[in-house]
């Protein structure tokens, strides 16, 4: 995704380069995007820090990072899902509009509703060029089978990235991270053990598996065991409070 990402921003550089140096007062354009990806993949984050990108190349006036999702969109009733459609538009004019979970907006032949919202945010990113980027995520076969769906859709987001999940030592690291944030110290066994956990979750996941809010809900886990074990002692030291043992992850369902 890094790669990616610094390959985005290198060909908008390039092409700002060439447009300086031939005098070509056109305006470079950023394109809008595809992130495929299972939840807890960063998708969001890397949303923001695009916006930020945006805004130090000039090619947007802020870095705001407006998130909606299907309901935000599409509306129960006719004659107000084209409304909300372009208020949601309109309040990421000079920024970045990223709907989350897009493939939700199309769910079958009889979606009207859905096939409203799509035909409005095609309509307006056409009318908003230059003015916004939008950001399309969701799982990977689900947006796929979106966009086969909605050619429209699909001629307007020529750029695509893979969020890939988290790897079981990545998981171990977040999971690591968390807890030096927290000042907290785990023995060699702790951290082997949590490994083994997560690389189990890693070889069981489907796809809700949450990457990196797996790790984090397991390290909370873990708290609560070490917490709970602690509690059981009378005299507990300052090491003991900062420190995770091996029994406290492998007493975490």
């Amino acid at each position: 995704v890094k790669d990616e990402v610094r390959k985005m921003a290198n060909i908008i550089r390039f092409e700002q380069m060439r447009a300086q140096v031939n005098g070509d007062s056109a305006k470079v354009v950023a394109d809008h995007y595809i992130f495929y990806g299972n939840p807890g993949t960063g998708k969001t984050t890397v949303a923001r820090i695009m916006a930020d990108i945006f805004l130090s190349l000039g090619l947007l006036p802020t870095n705001k990072l407006v998130e909606v999702a299907r309901q935000d969109l599409v509306a129960p009733y006719v004659g107000q899902t084209a409304p909300k459609v372009a208020s949601a538009v309109r309040s990421a004019i000079g920024g970045v509009l990223f709907i989350d979970e897009a493939y939700t907006l199309n769910q079958g032949e009889n979606d009207s509703f859905g096939h409203e919202a799509i035909d409005t945010l095609v309509k307006l990113i056409l009318d908003n060029k230059g003015r916004l980027v939008v950001i399309l995520a969701g799982y990977t076969k689900d947006m796929q089978d979106f966009l086969d769906a909605n050619a429209g859709l699909a001629s307007r987001f020529t750029k695509k990235i893979e969020f890939e999940d988290y790897k079981p030592d990545e998981l171990t690291k977040i999971f690591c991270m968390a807890a030096e944030r927290d000042a907290y110290v785990l023995t060699p066994e702790a951290k082997d053990a949590a490994k083994r956990h997560l690389t189990q979750l890693y070889n069981l996941r489907n796809k809700n598996f949450g990457n990196a809010r797996t790790a984090n809900n397991f390290y909370n886990s873990v708290r609560q065991t070490m917490a709970n074990r602690l509690l059981q002692s009378e005299n507990i030291t300052k090491e003991e409070m900062s420190t995770i043992t091996e029994e406290d992850i492998l007493g975490t369902k």
